[in-house]
């Protein structure tokens, strides 16, 4: 798997190749952490609920949901990808965990209607040619009563500084359109309400690359993609990374994108 971005047919096989993913920010995986910390809060889980993560990756949602409704709950993650559901599987197995684990993704959870009392899916509306039907989804699956948090990125607030404005300009278009769903941060809400599901709340939180990491991968990849497109020459780019080198090394830089979570809850 590309280290640096989710395979396209993660979440949906018609989706554009995925090039930039949040984990190109590793720096601000903190962060993540806290608008993490803010969904569990949001969902409050309790013992003997039924609770899914949709997207699930290498389980680590699911087995704080596991802790959180004890040996009566449900905690299950669902999950397309066959290698993170075996990594996910085992490292359940090495916490001793009653999470569990099915192959499935956003547009079919793998489970009846009105199962669950809690939904959380974090950073997969950005990788749908078609949200609304995953947010449908989560309509189907969650109980009358229930609460989800839904949680993505939006790529049209990257910053990239310093550089040339228009270059940086022309490398975060070039970063929306390579993303299949860029704006998703900002369409979670109505999306979610469109669905029958009633908002309760928001989160926000600017994901802020560590100085140290520089341009990093994300940056120089895009901008090479924007090189390639012709809306930036070579000479442009390397300037770029050079601002961006020098900005590191003096104090003065700033890369971020925003994260947006959704708190929502289905009528009873």
């Amino acid at each position: 798997m590309d280290s640096f971005g989710l395979r396209p047919d993660r979440f949906d096989a018609a989706g554009q190749d995925q090039l930039v993913d949040i984990r190109d920010l590793q720096a601000a995986l903190p962060g993540l952490d806290r608008l993490r910390d803010w969904a569990h809060q949001a969902l409050a889980l309790q013992p003997g609920e039924m609770a899914v993560d949709i997207g699930s990756g290498t389980g680590s949602e699911v087995i704080t949901f596991a802790a959180a409704v004890g040996p009566t709950g449900v905690a299950a993650g669902v999950e397309p990808d066959p290698h993170l559901l075996a990594a996910a599987e085992r490292r359940a197995a090495a916490a001793h965990s009653t999470a569990t684990f099915h192959s499935g993704d956003a547009y079919g959870v793998p489970f009846g209607p009105e199962t669950f009392d809690a939904v959380l899916c974090e950073r997969v509306f950005q990788h749908l040619t078609a949200p609304a039907r995953a947010a449908r989804e989560i309509a189907r699956v969650l109980r009358p009563g229930g609460r989800a948090v839904v949680m993505d990125a939006d790529w049209g607030s990257a910053i990239v500084h310093p550089g040339n404005t228009r270059v940086v300009r022309e490398v975060v278009d070039t970063l929306i359109s390579a993303t299949t769903n860029p704006y998703s941060g900002r369409r979670l809400q109505g999306l979610l309400t469109a669905a029958g599901l009633e908002a309760e709340s928001t989160g926000s939180h600017a994901l802020v690359q560590e100085r140290s990491v520089g341009a990093g991968a994300l940056v120089s990849r895009v901008s090479a993609m924007a090189v390639a497109r012709r809306v930036i020459t070579e000479a442009e780019r390397e300037q770029l990374l050079a601002d961006l080198a020098a900005g590191a090394a003096s104090g003065d830089i700033h890369l971020s994108v925003t994260m947006f979570a959704v708190h929502a809850r289905k009528p009873a």
